[in-house]
This record gives structure tokens, C-alpha cells and sequence, in this order.
């Protein structure tokens, strides 16, 4: 049978009498697929196989997906990378580096790090603004730091947080005992916030960081000096919808700035008076989500397609544990039925996984979890834990394709022996 996507009832948001219009009724299956089509992850690779990755196909994926989330731990490549070679083959790290060091993307916190491209500069200035009057506080007793390393930065830039020698050790706010932090690593972290430092580029994971006219072009630059805040705030707001596709109002990022849960409703309920958005009741699921109404021809194609077994006979993928699929966890429960916690921050005697467990993506389901392990030194990559959720088939088409899977994924990191230790259900990859 068909899911079906119908219109009924009014959808209120729990904590408020405010009717939010007719919500579409569809199921999660049709959701499912229409969020890997949104994130590219829905079908065969739509860039040709066995070439070299571009720096154009770079960019243009990371428009589609609009922003890529950064992270330093690489237990394999690192989360930033992951992204990108789960969706571009031949993809290596230095084209994304080459684009940051370019000027064609830029640093910046959306939900948490990322990289966005370079024209979304403006989007944030809304938010720079904000947090030049909310870091003001902390800027203040290291006004004179921030001076010297704006300074240093117009003469010699761009630098590394380890150029900054001598300054004394003062404690961040995440630290949780004692100076632990440079007072000029501290300051650097501030003034990137205020939009008055850039990440110039990156070697790996070091920061070489520069001012602002240097890094931005300046037609850009130009533009974000001109913007309304209030126009940037909703500029900003329309990519985080757009980032998202189907989007809660209890997401603690919500449009990646500090909204209260009383703003979220009152800013959700404006754009579905004004046509923009559309309630979305997924079947069998109590949280309410929202959809952007240009996009409700694209989730009725993938009714059309639908229906109620799920298959898992396309690519095999493993999603790092920062993928944009993974953002919510709560949808990926609602929607995929995949409960996912990324254990790294875990102790080891409570962790259930591994220390960097990747979701296994195949068709349209999660049907496992891999915890992988990159040994540098003697080219090997290590599958500390290969399982397989309950309900999934070992079917021999499966088998194989996690074989090719996890062979192209060792190819990736440049190692040229692959080890399997534990596996569930046992042996299933003899």
C-alpha cells in the first residue's frame, strides 16, 4: 500500500493554544527518502565514478548541502571530509582546504563549526552583531590582548594560535578547573565569533587565522556592511530551513541563532500564515515537524514510489557521526528508527558501540553501525565492530556490498589492508 500524504485537523505546538494550520499527513518512509534526496545521499553517486574529484563539484556540493560541519577527531578522516567523500568520489582533503584557503568558503558557526559557502558571508552578520554585545563582557578585561593580536595580525597575517608566544594562561569557559587557555587563543576565539578575525586556511587542523578584508572578497564584504540586521536574521533563517528541509521547534539550534521556545513558535507560525512553511505530521510519530512549502511537490514524488517494506538494496555508505542526516536526533529516531549517540565522550567502560561508531547507511534505511579505526602507521584500517541492526537480512547481495563498501572506505585513507574484528551477527563478513 501507498503512504499517503493528505492534509487534516489543526496541528497545535505543545505548550501553546496557537492552531499552526493543517498539517500534510505522510508517513516516515516517504519523509526518509525525501531527506536523503535533500541531502544527496538518496541514489547512486551524481558525479562520475572513478575520476578525480573538482574543486567546482566541491563547492557546489557543499551549496546543496548549505554548510558542512567541522570537527578535530580523527579516529579516521575527519568529520568534514566524511561529508564530502560520502557524496563526491575521488574526493580528497586538500580540495576542501584549497576552497578555504581561496576565499570561496568560510568558517563560522552555524549549529556548531562549519563551512559554509563564501556568498552566505552576510546571512551572519545579524548574528555577529549579536554576539559583539554579548561577548562584549568577556572582550573587555582582554582588551589590550585583542588589541595586540589585531595588530600583529594587519602587519604579519595571516597566523596561527601558536605564533601568539608569552601570553599568560587564563580560563576559558570551557574549561572546567584552573588557566588552562592563552590568553590569545581566548581572544582569537572571541574575535572570530564578532566577525573581527577569519580562519584564513587551514594545514589540517591548525587555524591560520587574518582579518576580515583579506579573506572576504569585498563586494561581499560591502554587502554584509550594508545588510539590516533583521534582513540577515531571516536570510539566515531561510538556510537553516533549507539545511534542515523538515525542521522541529524543539531543536536547541534552532535557526542557528539564540531564539527562545516562545520566539520559535511565534517566527514558525508568521511564515506558515505567509505560505512559506507547512506543518508536517510524519505516521506514528507525536513531535511535530515543519516542512518549507516549495518543497511539498518534491515530498509527493517520493509518495508516488513509497511503500510500506523498506529496502536496503542500494549504496552502502558510512555517515560520520557529524553528517547533516545525523543533525537531529530525534528525527533520525522518528523518521529512520535509528537510536544514535556518538560515544566518543563516553567512557570507555560505558560505551555500548565504540569510540567512533558510523551509522551504515544502505538504500533508504540504517541498517548498522560500524566502529572504525585508522592505523596511520602500518596502513591498515580496523573495524573494531561491524553490527548490523535487528530485523536486517545478511542477504548475500548485502554481504557483498558492505565487502565493496568497506574496501573503497580503507582505498579512501590510503590503507591497503583491512581488518574486521567483531562482527553482528558473527562471521557476517567471512
Amino acid at each position: 500500500m501507498c503512504a499517503v500524504l493528505t492534509c487534516r485537523g489543526d496541528l497545535s505546538v505543545p505548550g501553546s493554544r496557537m492552531p499552526l494550520g493543517s498539517p500534510l499527513q505522510t508517513s516516515a518512509r516517504v519523509v526518509r527518502r525525501f531527506l536523503l534526496e535533500a541531502v544527496d545521499l538518496f541514489s547512486e553517486h551524481r558525479y562520475e565514478a572513478g575520476g578525480r574529484a573538482t574543486p567546482d563539484q566541491i563547492r557546489q556540493e557543499i551549496r546543496r548541502l548549505e554548510a558542512v560541519q567541522l570537527d578535530p577527531v580523527a579516529a579516521v578522516e575527519r568529520n568534514q571530509h566524511l561529508v564530502l567523500a560520502a557524496r563526491v568520489p575521488g574526493y580528497t582533503p586538500a580540495l576542501l582546504e584549497g576552497l578555504l584557503g581561496g576565499g570561496q568558503i568560510f568558517e563560522y558557526w552555524g549549529h556548531a563549526a562549519c563551512v559554509f559557502p563564501i556568498e552566505d558571508y552576510p546571512n551572519f552578520e545579524g548574528k555577529r552583531r549579536a554576539l559583539r554585545k554579548r561577548l562584549a563582557p568577556q572582550l573587555a578585561p582582554l582588551r589590550s590582548v585583542a588589541k595586540a593580536v589585531l595588530a600583529r595580525l594587519e602587519r604579519e597575517g595571516p597566523l596561527p594560535a601558536r605564533a601568539f608566544t608569552g601570553a599568560p594562561r587564563i580560563r576559558g569557559w570551557w574549561d572546567t578547573a584552573g588557566p588552562k587557555t592563552k590568553a590569545t587563543s581566548h581572544a582569537l576565539t572571541l574575535l572570530m565569533g564578532t566577525g573581527q578575525v577569519m580562519v584564513a586556511r587551514r594545514d589540517g587542523v591548525e587555524r591560520y587565522f587574518d582579518l576580515p578584508q583579506r579573506v572576504v572578497p569585498p563586494e561581499v564584504l560591502r554587502h554584509a556592511a550594508d545588510i539590516a540586521p533583521q534582513d540577515a536574521n531571516e536570510a539566515l533563517f531561510a538556510k537553516y530551513m533549507r539545511a534542515l528541509r523538515v525542521f522541529d521547534l524543539s531543536d536547541g539550534t534552532f535557526g542557528w541563532r539564540r531564539i527562545p521556545a516562545k520566539q520559535r513558535r511565534a517566527i514558525v507560525a508568521r511564515l506558515i500564515r505567509a505560505g512559506i512553511v507547512v506543518p508536517l505530521q510524519i505516521d506514528r510519530t507525536r513531535r511535530p515537524y515543519f516542512l518549507l512549502a516549495e518543497d511539498i511537490d518534491r515530498l509527493r514524488r517520493h509518495r508516488d514510489v513509497a511503500r510500506e517494506e523498506a529496502h536496503d538494496d542500494g549504496p552502502v555508505r558510512f555517515l560520520p557521526p557529524l553528517d547533516n542526516l545525523l543533525w537531529r536526533r530525534e528525527r533520525l529516531a522518528d523518521v529512520f528508527g535509528f537510536t544514535y549517540r556518538w560515544e566518543v565522550y563516553v567512557p570507555a567502560a560505558k560505551r555500548r558501540y565504540g569510540y567512533y561508531t558510523m551509522p551504515i547507511l544502505a538504500g533508504d534505511r540504517l541498517i548498522g553501525r560500524i566502529n572504525p579505526l585508522l592505523d596511520r602507521d602500518a596502513g591498515r584500517l580496523i573495524v573494531n565492530l561491524l553490527h548490523l541492526e535487528r530485523g536486517v537480512t545478511p542477504t548475500p547481495q548485502l554481504r557483498a556490498a558492505l565487502r565493496d563498501a568497506l574496501e573503497g572506505f580503507a582505498r579512501l585513507h590510503g590503507a591497503s589492508k583491512l581488518t574486521i574484528g567483531r562482527s553482528r551477527p558473527a562471521h557476517l563478513l567471512r
